[in-house]
């Protein structure tokens, strides 16, 4: 499935907020972090707080910070965050900040559904490998979000084997939300060892981890570890939250933004007192529940809106953000899931949400993992990243001299001005059906679905493809804890889900 490059083109376009909207975000979220304050459950967290001049109540945990501190702190994190890849002339490299926008998948799906299946199992090990070698060639999916969580595994060996697992079966930049202080630490180390050493990963990071706050202004003690943990390794970090309309955020679109903003500036104040000038993105996963029951929804338009927002408000405090879209709350691969992953992709995508997850894979209220959901959504996003080029307009794509060469009555179906333009200017499909009905049906009559479960099924019975070299996986069995020596061996790789 191979076209033009379409990761890091800017977007911006679309814009939710007006300019005054922004200001009145960006004023409120100032006075609830000033008169309301922050739970901070970890203790070294506060002290760190208090030595920068916030107010600190230790019976409660609240830390209530000035907007002299926010904005100083917020200044010091860079504005622009490499999040690198590993083919050796630098082209899956990811340059994030301002409104380039990369889509890539997320996590962590609890389960996932087969190829052809409409059915879910529990996710395991295997499946992050799968899921990997389907990334790595798929072209309009810019990066590996850990996507599945590996049920077969006790959680103290799950962050080193996920990401183990993503390094050795796409040279794509791998991401993964992380669970322990030990995880952490292992996962810096082996990814050292494949870079060469620490200080190659810090110049050229092709890992990046995510801590979470949580809704509403907690930072909680284990996520305040992960974080502390993440920012002094020098890996980037995303700080993200997820403030749910109704919920944990007040019903109101505008609320919800003001909430998330508080959240997202107090973890990346987190990670700049304790390294600053910490890599770090801020992250949005809002969106709203369902009113019958309060339950996460994950298609709906208003999750668009809102991360197209957050990228407004990213933009704002110069911040490269993360940012959630393409998801759907349907069970299978159906039109459903069709409308809502592309609805909620292209607002984010147009408006300069930079590094977009979730955005390849997702069905069921973000449960579950599809096979082949992710081929499908490769292709919403080739056009969504198509929408994001926009229309270029120059003396050269105005073609005043070729319509004046043809005139009336002629044609443009020949020529040297077709041929130069027609692979950039025009998305050429490779899943959708385009064909007339008779070679449709003589082709075996398949819809998108069908033809998406024979391409994933095409990948998985390739021989697989390991990025890590041989001493270096060596290495890796040899002297980090937990790690399951048979995601090296290119057998165990193979085997189906």
């Amino acid at each position: 499935m191979a076209h033009q490059r379409t990761a890091g083109l800017c977007g911006g376009r679309y814009k939710p907020l007006a300019e005054d909207g922004i200001q009145a975000i960006h004023q409120t979220s100032l006075r609830v972090l000033a008169e309301v304050g922050v739970r901070v459950s970890l203790p070294s967290a506060r002290d760190l707080f208090r030595q920068a001049g916030a107010d600190v109540d230790e019976a409660s945990g609240i830390v209530k910070a000035p907007s002299e501190l926010v904005m100083e702190l917020i200044g010091q994190a860079p504005s622009r965050v490499k999040l690198c890849g590993r083919a050796e002339n630098g082209d899956l490299d990811c340059d994030v900040g301002g409104t380039r926008v990369y889509m890539g998948t997320g996590g962590t799906a609890l389960n996932v559904q087969e190829s052809g299946s409409t059915d879910r199992r529990p996710a395991r090990l295997a499946d992050v490998i799968h899921m990997a070698r389907l990334v790595e060639k798929l072209d309009n999916i810019h990066f590996y979000m850990l996507n599945v969580y590996p049920n077969d595994l006790p959680v103290e060996k799950v962050d080193v084997n996920r990401f183990a697992a993503g390094l050795n079966y796409t040279r794509k930049h791998v991401m993964g939300g992380v669970y322990t202080i030990e995880g952490v630490r292992s996962v810096a180390k082996m990814a050292a060892m494949i870079a060469g050493s620490s200080e190659a990963l810090r110049q050229r990071p092709f890992i990046s981890m995510v801590a979470c706050v949580i809704s509403p202004f907690v930072i909680d003690e284990k996520y305040g570890e992960l974080a502390i943990e993440a920012a002094r390794t020098g890996i980037p970090v995303v700080v993200p939250s997820e403030p749910l309309c109704g919920a944990t955020a007040p019903i109101t679109l505008a609320g919800n933004l003001v909430v998330w903003t508080v959240d997202t500036l107090a973890g990346a104040m987190l990670t700049q007192l304790v390294s600053p000038g910490a890599p770090i993105l801020a992250g949005c996963v809002a969106s709203i529940t369902d009113m019958r029951n309060l339950k996460y929804l994950s298609g709906a338009v208003e999750m668009g809106l809102l991360n197209a927002a957050a990228a407004q408000m990213a933009q704002f405090y110069k911040l490269p953000v993360y940012t959630t879209a393409g998801m759907s709350d349907s069970k299978v691969n159906d039109v459903q899931a069709g409308y809502e992953s592309a609805i909620t992709s292209v607002l984010v995508a147009l408006a300069g949400g930079n590094w977009v997850h979730d955005a390849a894979g997702f069905l069921e209220f973000c449960l579950t993992a599809s096979y082949d959901k992710l081929v499908i959504d490769n292709e919403v996003l080739g056009m969504v990243m198509r929408a994001v080029s926009g229309i270029e307009v120059s003396e050269e794509t105005l073609s005043f001299d070729l319509i004046k060469a043809t005139g009336p009555g002629g044609h443009f179906v020949s020529g040297r001005h077709l041929r130069k333009h027609m692979r950039r200017e025009l998305y050429s499909p490779t899943l959708s059906d385009r064909e007339d009905r008779q070679a449709w049906a003589e082709a075996g009559a398949k819809d998108a679905w069908t033809r998406a479960s024979e391409y994933v099924r095409g990948i998985l019975n390739e021989p697989a493809e390991q990025t890590v070299p041989p001493q270096v996986r060596r290495r890796i069995v040899e002297e980090i804890p937990g790690i399951n020596p048979s995601i090296f061996h290119e057998e165990d790789a193979n085997l189906s889900s």
